[in-house]
């Protein structure tokens, strides 16, 4: 559940808000009745951003990761080019 905070009591109640966006989701704070910024929980965070995750970490989690690949190089020689 988004709740709306304006910006004076977010500041009086910063753990209120805190704990609102750990349990319940994004919080967000507004400044002279429009919205200003949002409170959100570092795991929501993440998966908006994809910061979790390095590069192995992403192809450990393709769904790929299982397939075996070739990767042998080819002994042919290469093919003739006129210049």
């Amino acid at each position: 559940m988004t709740t709306r905070w304006p910006l004076q009591e977010a500041k009086n109640r910063l753990g209120s808000v805190v704990d609102e966006a750990l349990q319940h989701g994004p919080q967000i704070i507004t400044r002279r009745g429009r919205e200003a910024v949002v409170v959100l929980s570092i795991e929501e965070y993440k998966k908006m951003t994809g910061a979790s995750q390095n590069l192995v970490g992403f192809f450990r989690s393709s769904p790929l990761h299982n397939v075996e690949l070739d990767l042998t190089r080819d002994k042919d020689l290469p093919r003739e080019v006129e210049l």
